[in-house]
């Protein structure tokens, strides 16, 4: 009756909805991600979906165990987000303070970022590829690379800009929301 009733979108029923299962959400929540910030911001993200969504509100058989799952994976894909970011940092760190050899773990993530890195650039038309890797991995200057390829020092700005961003959109998809500025500055 309260789903019919916010299916319809009746703000009280929402309300009640709201406070009858904000808690325990809440509580079930911070258990998963241990930060009282990110629990609220969960629930908050939940309920306004709820409300967006809120004509297929009478689909929903069980509240309490919809808005659980939900949780379950938005929690999910917070841990999966930090883990990534936590690691991307963890290498930073390794790289700027250089100390030592690298331990096994820090090579296998620098090998599976640079499988990454390669798949980007080759993933480059050959022309912007053949170019990204003059710059970068041979390190001539744009007029080098324009005398011996007969093109414009602007046309290989330009291609150089052009391989940057779709590098950094390959990237983004085949790693998610890391920090792609990072990749560039290790490799």
């Amino acid at each position: 009756m309260l789903l019919s009733a916010i299916a319809l979108g009746d703000e009280a029923a929402f309300t009640i909805l709201f406070e009858r299962y904000r808690d325990k959400l809440f509580y079930y929540l911070l258990k998963h991600v241990k930060s009282p910030e990110v629990a609220e911001e969960i629930v908050t993200d939940i309920f306004m979906k709820l409300w967006t969504g809120r004509a297929l509100a009478e689909q929903i058989k069980d509240v309490g165990a919809f808005l659980h799952k939900v949780g379950y994976y938005k929690a999910l894909d917070f841990l999966r987000v930090t883990a990534r970011h936590t690691r991307l940092r963890q290498i930073y760190i390794d790289y700027a303070s250089l100390s030592g050899e690298p331990q096994a773990d820090e090579l296998m993530i620098n090998a599976e970022l640079k499988v990454l890195l390669y798949k980007a650039i080759n993933g480059l038309s050959p022309q912007r590829k053949m170019i990204y890797r003059m710059s970068r991995q041979e390190g001539l200057t744009h007029e080098q690379i324009a005398e011996l390829l007969g093109l414009s020092p602007s046309t290989i700005n330009n291609a150089l800009v052009a391989a940057n961003r779709s590098i950094e959109k390959a990237l983004r998809t085949y790693a998610g929301q890391m920090d792609i500025l990072l990749l560039y500055f290790l490799f």
